[in-house]
């Protein structure tokens, strides 16, 4: 339990932009130049700030920790079929 709920705040707005990030390699991410990721991690940082307010009172990181771990299953699962020749 954090001592303070600023600490807490601050947790949760890493905790949403880490689980952001993941979501967004998993399933959106294409080979970009250094200067257009840059770009879009910084929106995408900027857009964790509003989601980070709505997550105090609606379940924002649980609904990217499912999102995550669909992606993650689908990964597996692609990644099993591509081994194995079926597609």
């Amino acid at each position: 339990m954090t001592p303070s709920l600023s600490a807490a705040n601050w947790l949760l707005y890493l905790t949403i932009i880490a689980l952001s990030i993941l979501v967004y390699k998993l399933g959106f991410a294409k080979k970009l130049p250094l200067l257009k990721s840059v770009i879009i991690y910084i929106f995408l940082i900027a857009g964790c700030t509003l989601l980070t307010f709505l997550g105090i009172f609606l379940p924002i990181a649980e609904g990217l920790v499912v999102a995550a771990l669909i992606l993650i299953i689908y990964k597996i699962r692609l990644n099993k079929e591509k081994k194995s020749g079926a597609l």
